[in-house]
């Protein structure tokens, strides 16, 4: 059963380049829901249209994550202008506006911008301590970002701020918020953030049985970082993202569409 709405299809509209990222992205949006990180029809995920600095893809403000497809993605600028849209009456929403027009001129090398408000995101976006090295899955991020929580990003003033905490990090805990990765791909900052859900949600239920936590020592820490490195293992979701658009297939393969 398709779950997508249905658009005129924009591929003899744009480059294959462009085709291409925009049914990454749209696989994003449908791999985002399947692993249960979405928030209604909230938040977002972004890429760089191929060729065209400064222009970007992102999700229509309305459609559940279910519903997204490579055509109904709104291209806009970096300054909020929107470039192609399908025949939907639906635009941006500022928020992800303001978060991802910083972090896409700021981070070129970053081509895929990710936010989610997870419960376990969210969670641990509300502790003093952020997120613990508990876990294997959390000592692949070896520097975690942090971002003071000021009111929902709506003001471009926010831009600033966000792009000075962000730093060279590849992972941002928003606090009291949710979570943010980059990546230089689609599939890198999907990998990014489902590693980063699963390091968030381990933490929570670890913390939640009431009794002492078993914290790795820092050489070990230190040790299983540099294991993480793409010069050691194959850039991070890579090898995973084919499978998991064969999964896309067997479920529902509109978001090609």
């Amino acid at each position: 059963m398709k779950t997508s709405v249905e658009v005129q299809s924009a591929r003899s509209r744009v480059s294959p380049e462009e085709w291409e990222a925009r049914v990454a992205l749209a696989a994003a949006y449908r791999l985002t829901d399947l692993y249960g990180m979405t928030d209604m029809i909230a938040n977002h995920i972004s890429v760089e249209v191929p060729g065209e600095p400064n222009h970007f893809l992102i999700n229509a403000y309305g459609l559940l994550y279910t519903e997204i497809t490579a055509s109904n993605l709104l291209k806009i600028d970096i300054d909020g202008n929107v470039i192609m849209k399908s025949e939907l009456d639906l635009g941006v929403n500022r928020a992800g506006f303001v978060v991802h027009s910083a972090l896409h001129a700021a981070r070129p090398e970053m081509k895929c911008i990710m936010h989610t408000h997870t419960r376990a995101g969210m969670a641990v976006s509300a502790l003093k301590c952020g997120l613990l090295y508990l876990t294997q899955s959390s000592t692949r991020f070896d520097s975690v970002a942090y971002h003071d929580f000021t009111g929902q990003a709506f003001d471009l003033e926010e831009r600033e701020r966000l792009v000075k905490d962000m730093g060279n990090a590849e992972v941002m805990i928003m606090r009291n918020h949710g979570l943010l990765t980059l990546g230089e791909s689609v599939p890198e900052a999907f990998n990014a953030m489902y590693r980063l859900e699963l390091a968030c949600r381990s933490q929570i239920d670890a913390m939640s049985c009431n009794t002492e936590l078993n914290i790795p020592n820092a050489e070990a820490v230190k040790y299983a970082h540099s294991q993480w490195k793409p010069g050691v293992v194959r850039r991070y979701g890579m090898l995973e993202w084919p499978a998991l658009l064969r999964r896309l297939d067997q479920i529902d393969p509109s978001y090609k569409l």
